[in-house]
């Protein structure tokens, strides 16, 4: 890369069950963000187990502080949810509402990033409805979803422990859509031409 400084990617999602299939795939975007040059860390299992969002209470528990600043800081974002019922788990929904903490940031909620969303659910009806909820809220929140979303049916989709999955096609979607993020947030880093064009 050759931005200043290295792109930043922020990985939410997973479930409170360490090494779940969701936090798995979200692995392997981050991976696949990790490829294109971006320097990554994420948010999952535990640390995610937040207190209910309060807009109107000010103090916030060391999680919920460490979250916020992380996404300040976050170049891009990659957000894996299990669908439950068929819809975004609590969880990952809840932080997500955290990113309001950013609205009176020069760069307010997740404007000018790019967000890389995949849901993960048994069967193919909660996995498509899932995403669709993700993206909307990507774009409520002034994200910018990549072209390339994971919609993952793990009735069918296995991954392991090694990074790897039982279709390769889902690791190279996951892949790509790590990629997409960190290449979006290496073209706003970078100085366009006429940035240093005379008069």
């Amino acid at each position: 890369m050759t931005a200043t400084r290295a792109i930043k990617v922020l990985g939410i999602g997973g479930s409170l069950r360490e090494g779940s299939q969701s936090e798995r795939a979200l692995r392997i975007a981050l991976a696949g963000a990790e490829e294109a040059g971006a320097a990554t860390s994420a948010v999952t299992g535990g640390s995610l187990a937040l207190p209910f969002y309060d807009a109107a209470v000010a103090d916030r528990a060391a999680d919920a502080h460490a979250l916020v600043e992380a996404v300040r800081e976050a170049d891009g974002l990659i957000v894996v949810s299990p669908g439950y019922h068929g819809a975004l788990s609590g969880l990952v929904k809840n932080a997500l509402d955290y990113v309001e903490d950013l609205r009176s940031d020069d760069r307010p909620y997740l404007d000018g990033r790019g967000v890389g969303l995949v849901a993960v659910a048994h069967g193919w009806q909660a996995a498509v409805t899932t995403l669709d909820q993700l993206r909307t809220i990507a774009h409520a929140l002034r994200g910018w979803p990549t072209p390339l979303g994971g919609a993952v049916n793990s009735a069918e989709v296995k991954f392991d422990e090694s990074g790897g999955a039982s279709d390769e096609k889902v690791v190279r979607t996951l892949h790509t859509i790590g990629r997409q993020v960190a290449e979006f947030g290496l073209a706003r880093a970078t100085p366009r031409f006429d940035d240093h064009a005379d008069g």
